[in-house]
């Protein structure tokens, strides 16, 4: 049997060539865009050298770490170079410029691998938080080799990394490898501090602006997202601005939690399952949806008693519960 494809295939190329003209595309001798299985490839590289016995080859044995790590992050830079070069040249295609993109690419990727000892430093933070945090886990090694919050953690650790230095789709292509395996979708923009423990995880959103720092715990079902959406005067989505939540030190959110728009939680706050939040939180606050009400020690208040009036109070309303 065979299928006479010559009019499918001609018609995808006027499709595509209907969508490069929208798109004032023009024709190009190199590849445009970074390759998603190149970088995974780099990911798995990556996580490799940064825990060797954990997550590196079923083989490796303390003796050979050093050549291994030495080997592979060579090899994972080397990969790294490649995709960010072609990102650079993606972001400028439309400039007449004779820049050095290969330059800037090795430059780049070499600032990115002297941080990796501090990004080790940061992800073991994070381990001992859930460790810690954790009463089913046994050991840290169990940690690193099976949750799902660390993984998508290693991902952020290292997009981040690479976001900050002005390499975005290379980082969201590795956030977004990291959002399909553990469905935890964290931007690579977020700011994160140590000591950060994902419980679960499966569901937990946290947007491009949202800024999280010490020793905070989150659960499943979680969004760090955004309020409202303002538009320009062409009615387009206005990008950049400061639109996710500051979650300060020691904060705690429970399952279900929905914290929107550029709101405070202020340090040592509890936020309880599925409340949602559109307001600040003042430090030491425990908001619980099943009452409706805040806790600040050492007194039991209503949401009215603790802010005085209707104009002062936060946005708790809850979602009914099913």
């Amino acid at each position: 049997m065979s299928f006479d494809i010559y009019p499918i295939v001609q018609q995808l190329r006027q499709v595509r060539d209907h969508w490069r003209e929208q798109q004032n595309r023009t024709e190009t001798s190199h590849r445009e865009f970074p390759s998603c299985e190149a970088i995974a490839k780099a990911m798995t590289d990556l996580k490799g050298v940064l825990y060797p016995l954990r997550l590196g080859p079923a083989d490796l044995h303390q003796s050979g770490e050093d050549f291994y790590v030495g080997h592979t992050l060579d090899q994972a830079l080397r990969t790294l170079q490649a995709q960010a070069q072609i990102e650079l040249h993606y972001r400028h295609r439309s400039q007449d410029t004779s820049a050095d993109f290969e330059a800037q690419a090795t430059q780049t990727v070499y600032t990115f691998a002297q941080s990796l000892p501090a990004l080790r430093q940061l992800l073991d933070s994070d381990v001992q938080a859930a460790f810690h945090g954790d009463p089913a886990a046994h050991s840290v090694d169990e940690i690193v080799l099976s949750y799902p919050g660390v993984l998508a953690l290693i991902h952020h650790r290292i997009a981040h990394a690479l976001y900050q230095l002005k390499l975005p789709l290379l980082a969201r292509i590795i956030s977004e490898q990291a959002h399909g395996q553990t469905g935890i979708d964290i931007h690579p923009g977020a700011q994160i501090g140590p000591g950060f423990f994902i419980d679960h995880g499966t569901g937990v959103v946290i947007g491009e602006t949202a800024i999280i720092g010490s020793n905070v715990r989150i659960y499943q079902a979680v969004t760090l997202g955004a309020k409202r959406f303002p538009k320009d005067a062409q009615g387009h989505l206005q990008k950049g601005w400061a639109r996710h939540p500051i979650v300060q030190d020691d904060v705690v959110i429970y399952a279900g939690a929905t914290i929107l728009g550029r709101v405070t939680l202020g340090r040592g706050a509890v936020i309880g399952g599925n409340v949602w939040i559109t307001g600040d939180v003042p430090p030491g606050t425990h908001v619980s949806q099943a009452s409706a009400n805040v806790q600040q020690a050492p007194q039991h208040l209503t949401l009215h008693q603790a802010y005085g009036n209707a104009a002062a109070q936060p946005d708790f309303s809850a979602p009914v519960a099913s």
